[in-house]
């Protein structure tokens, strides 16, 4: 990369799921970049390989409280997405949508930086329309459980439109629909990760509602390509859809993992969760036409993916319990101790 060419960029929620990955993406093609993560949902195991980088900066941060750095350009990727962990404390999660983008918005106006929102297909709720296009104003709950992300989100995009026409600030505001791949959290609620957690412990696979009700599921290296395009590209002040736009049934998805994992595991049927969604599909073409971008990863090669991760994340959780379990488990955590690297069992992992 020509030196002129290098960016020193911020990603707030840098060691998530999606943050990691386009930490790496940004850190490979040579520009500074700098994570900001306060752990509620990240790990570090996320980030691991690239903390001895010399273009990685890593910094523990709450995006509820401002933010003093220089940088060109800001990812604002900083809210746990998935229903249980947002809805463990809402209004925390409210908190990090308003008071982060407030935040966050503020430092953009003050340096002159591009800065781009992570938003959510969950701005459009339980839709009327289909698939779902830009110019829909969405069917949202705005007093029902889920409110806190839904709402936490349609007003961050209000602050990014108005810090926009009334300040000028350059906003992206990309509306992702679900992703998936490596990094996911098992324990985070969401049907892939769900569903491949239990096929792996051979669990029955929970299905809610009659499992007709339908979403796209977009490969997690196709959507940072995506944002990576929406924040290079002149679409200022437009939100863009970012998803796949091949639907399936939560059935399919539940029958796409059986397959993927061998596994024998039963389908369970439980009651449909308040407020969600019938069905969840982007329309692309904004995308398509303004960012020439379309995802490329057929869902059985990114299930496939998916699931060689979590083997191995399963592996190596198995593989530390062992080892913590045995007679030899004190000595190695004094040993650790003594050698000032303690955290390297239990810190950060996720598990």
């Amino acid at each position: 990369m020509r030196e002129h060419d290098r960016k020193r960029i911020l990603v707030t929620g840098g060691a998530g799921f999606l943050g990691s990955h386009l930490c790496e993406r940004l850190v490979e093609a040579g520009h500074d970049v700098l994570c900001v993560d306060n752990f509620y949902t990240g790990s570090k195991d996320n980030i691991a390989g690239l903390l001895a980088r010399p273009n990685f900066e890593l910094l523990r941060h709450d995006v509820t409280f401002p933010l003093y750095v220089e940088v060109d350009e800001i990812y604002n990727l900083a809210c746990p997405a998935s229903p249980v962990h947002y809805q463990s404390d809402p209004v925390q999660t409210t908190k990090t949508s308003v008071h982060g983008a407030i935040n966050l918005l503020g430092l953009a106006k003050r340096v002159k930086a591009r800065i781009l929102q992570a938003s959510t297909s969950e701005v459009y709720g339980d839709p009327d329309i289909h698939p779902q296009c830009e110019s829909y104003w969405g069917h949202v709950n705005p007093i029902g459980r889920r409110a806190c992300y839904d709402e936490g989100k349609r007003c961050a995009e209000t602050l990014f439109m108005d810090y926009h026409r009334q300040h000028r600030v350059d906003v992206r505001i990309a509306r992702i629909f679900n992703t998936y791949g490596p990094r996911m959290h098992p324990s985070d609620g969401r049907v892939v990760s769900n569903f491949i957690s239990q096929a792996l412990r051979n669990e029955p696979l929970t299905l809610y509602g009659d499992g007709s009700q339908t979403r796209s599921f977009c490969f997690v290296d196709d959507l940072i390509e995506g944002l990576i395009r929406l924040m290079a590209s002149d679409a200022v002040g437009t939100p863009v859809n970012l998803g796949n736009p091949c639907e399936s049934t939560m059935r399919e998805i539940a029958n796409e993992i059986l397959q993927a994992t061998g596994s024998s595991s039963p389908i369970e049927i439980r009651p449909l969760p308040e407020d969600d969604p019938r069905q969840r599909c982007p329309d692309i073409t904004r995308a398509r036409t303004q960012l020439q971008w379309v995802p490329q990863t057929p869902l059985t090669q990114g299930l496939r993916l998916t699931v060689a991760y979590f083997v191995a994340r399963f592996a190596a959780q198995g593989r530390r319990s062992a080892l913590l379990g045995s007679s030899l488990a004190p000595a190695l955590v004094a040993g650790g101790a003594a050698t000032g690297t303690p955290h390297r069992l239990n810190a950060g992992s996720g598990f």
